[in-house]
C-alpha cells in the first residue's frame, strides 16, 4: 500500500483535444500513462490528482475520461485545477460518481481525507497577485483559495495526523517569489510536503524541487514525470 501522485493528465478522451499538438514528449501520453500507471499502481495504493485532469467543459463530456481512470488501479483523489471546466458542485460530482459507480474515486475540496496516519489535503490555488499580471479579480480568487486551504487542513487536524501532506494544482511557490501566503498557512500549520502541478514545457525552469522555508516541494505534472506516477510515500 502506498500514496502517489500525478497531475495535469488533460485527457482527450471524451473531446477531441489530443495534447501531442504542444510537442513530441505528448505523443501517445494516454497510452503511456496507463502503461506506467499498471505496471506500479496496485489496487490499494491511493493516487492524487491534483488538477487538470479532463479536457471536458461539461461534466457530462468526462464520462470517457472518468471510465478510463477508474478501470485503473488505486483509490483516486482528484484535486480541481485551472482547465477543469466540467467542475461543478460537490454535490453533483459526488451524486456522479454515485450514480456512474466509480467507487474509488473522490474529490479533495473543502475537506481532507487520511492515508494511514498521513492527511491529504489541499486546494487548486491561483495565480499570486504579486506576480504583476494579477487583477483584482484574482486577488480575490486567491484569498478564496487559501481560505479553502486552511478549512482542509483544519479538517485533517481533527485526526490528529502524523503528517500533513498538501496538494495544490497551482504552485504556491516559484523562483521569482520563494515566499506567499499560502507558504505562510503551511508554515503555521507545520506542513513538511507540498505537492503541486500545472507547468508545462518552458515553464518549468520556474518550478522549486526540494527544501524551501521547512517545507519539501514537487512538481508532479505528468509530462515532468514522463507520465509516471510519483511515489510519496509506502
Amino acid at each position: 500500500m502506498s500514496l502517489y501522485a500525478i497531475s495535469d493528465l488533460h485527457l482527450p478522451l471524451g473531446v477531441n483535444k489530443p495534447m501531442d499538438i504542444f510537442g513530441d514528449s505528448w505523443r501517445d501520453y494516454v497510452e503511456r500513462l496507463e502503461a506506467n500507471w499498471k505496471m506500479l499502481i496496485k489496487e490499494n495504493d491511493y493516487v492524487v490528482l491534483p488538477g487538470d485532469f479532463s479536457w471536458a467543459m461539461y461534466l457530462e463530456e468526462s464520462m470517457r475520461d472518468f471510465e478510463f481512470i477508474n478501470r485503473l488501479n488505486g483509490i483516486k483523489i482528484l484535486l480541481k485545477g485551472n482547465h477543469d471546466y466540467w467542475w461543478t458542485t460537490m454535490n453533483k460530482l459526488n451524486t456522479f460518481i454515485k450514480e456512474k459507480s466509480f467507487k474509488n474515486i473522490h474529490f479533495l475540496h473543502n475537506n481532507s481525507y487520511l492515508y494511514k496516519d498521513i492527511a491529504i489535503c489541499g486546494t487548486r490555488g491561483w495565480l499570486y497577485p504579486d506576480t504583476g499580471a494579477a487583477s483584482d479579480e484574482d486577488e480575490k480568487i486567491y484569498a478564496r483559495e487559501a481560505g479553502r486551504l486552511e478549512v482542509s487542513i483544519q479538517s485533517a487536524l481533527q485526526s490528529n495526523p502524523a503528517e500533513i501532506i498538501v496538494f495544490m494544482h497551482y504552485p504556491p511557490i516559484s523562483k521569482s517569489y520563494m515566499e506567499t501566503p499560502l507558504t505562510r498557512i503551511m508554515q503555521k500549520y507545520n506542513v513538511k510536503r507540498c505537492i503541486y502541478g500545472h507547468l508545462h514545457a518552458a515553464a518549468q525552469k520556474h518550478a522549486v524541487e526540494g527544501m524551501q522555508g521547512g517545507i519539501e516541494y514537487s512538481l508532479v505534472s505528468c509530462d515532468y514525470r514522463q507520465f509516471t506516477p510519483v511515489k510519496l510515500c509506502d
